[in-house]
């Protein structure tokens, strides 16, 4: 594996796409398979859009999509063929009422899941996972045994749901008899489940960031913060293992701020573009 490298959004734009576009014709006949772990971050997740964006500008072979929480929902849209501004587009006019449906019990979560599983199918036009242009797995765990769970066929919807299912916010997703919590408790940032896909050469994509100074008032705040101090080590052990990790600098939002979508979207897009250079190296 070649050295890795972390990039920050800050590094020098020069020649970004002309980079990635020449070192990708370059590496094809080669054979090099390219895929991508998106990482967990709830609404910092919105930033992948963004660095996705920059990839297809410069046309990016990506033949491989893995995605952990919020890297599995804009994991699936682009793995089944949207472009990351029909995504950016989608983004910034769901409502939250589309997204969350509290549920009426409340004994094992306050959100159902039942509205995110229908707008995912909805857009995708319940296209399953199996039939995507790009091999796609979204990464979720056990609540039972605590294993890693990675779900590569059938509904796409119930897969992105149990990815995202962030404890004591989702009920569990129940798929083939098992309950199915948020990836992001075994693997928030999946690049070893995109190397068992077949990549050979793995770019991460960390939004996590770090925890956020913003004052806690509420559970799902609370809630937040603790999924993201406790995810951060795990996070930072997977991305050893990936030929090149991007981290978009979302330090600045808060993970369970919705509203700054453009801006986490914005931060994503520079941070990709600045990468260039080092996709460069490692495709040419």
């Amino acid at each position: 594996m070649q050295r890795r490298e972390i990039l920050k959004w800050g590094a020098g734009l020069a020649g970004t796409t002309g980079a990635i576009a020449q070192a990708a014709t370059r590496a094809k006949p080669r054979g090099k398979t390219v895929g991508l772990a998106l990482g967990s971050g709830s609404a910092r997740g919105f930033a992948h859009i963004g660095v996705l964006q920059a990839f297809d500008e410069a046309k990016l072979p990506v033949s491989i999509v893995a995605g952990t929480s919020a890297g599995s929902l804009v994991g699936a849209f682009y793995a089944a063929g949207f472009s990351p501004w029909k995504m950016q587009e989608f983004a910034l006019k769901v409502r939250d009422i589309d997204v969350v449906d509290f549920s009426s019990s409340r004994q094992r979560g306050l959100v159902a899941g039942f509205a995110l599983k229908r707008l995912v199918n909805s857009y995708l036009e319940d296209m399953p996972i199996e039939k995507m242009q790009r091999r796609f797995a979204a990464v979720a765990t056990d609540l039972t045994t605590g294993d890693k769970v990675v779900l590569r066929r059938g509904d796409t919807g119930a897969a992105v749901v149990a990815s995202c299912s962030i404890p004591g916010v989702f009920i569990p997703t129940r798929i083939d008899g098992r309950d199915l919590m948020d990836g992001g408790l075994t693997s928030p940032l999946p690049v070893g489940v995109a190397r068992e896909m077949g990549a050979d050469i793995v770019i991460a994509v960390d939004v996590g960031g770090g925890p956020s100074s913003k004052p806690r008032s509420g559970l799902y705040e609370i809630i937040l913060q603790s999924f993201s101090i406790m995810s951060r080590s795990l996070t930072e052990l997977e991305a050893k293992n990936a030929d090149l990790v991007i981290t978009p600098e979302t330090n600045a939002f808060d993970s369970s701020d919705f509203s700054a979508r453009r801006e986490m979207i914005e931060a994503g897009y520079l941070a990709g573009k600045a990468a260039a250079p080092a996709i460069g190296r490692l495709l040419a």
